[in-house]
């Protein structure tokens, strides 16, 4: 009978859930409003026409339409168009 414990390192184990971030729809695809769009840390696409800022700064339509992503000076947009 073994007096001492199995060697090996115990972080091996402990690995952090994964966050499931990105863009969740693409350009044309058709969304219905409270539909998430993009889920970021911090703002890299802003919102455009007919999309909000959730708290943890997710983009999310508020009407029915078409995706379009689009550049203006240099930021990246996310925009719903009827």
């Amino acid at each position: 009978m073994a007096h001492k414990k199995q060697g090996g390192k115990t972080t091996q184990h402990k690995r952090p859930n994964p966050k499931y971030l990105g863009v969740k729809v693409s350009h044309g695809q058709s969304v219905t409003p409270g539909m998430i769009l993009v889920r970021q840390r911090g703002t890299k696409f802003k919102a455009g026409e007919n999309v909000r800022v959730g708290r943890d700064h997710t983009l999310f339509s508020m009407a029915t339409g078409k995706v379009v992503f689009e550049e203006k000076a240099g930021r990246s947009f996310v925009n719903v168009f009827a």
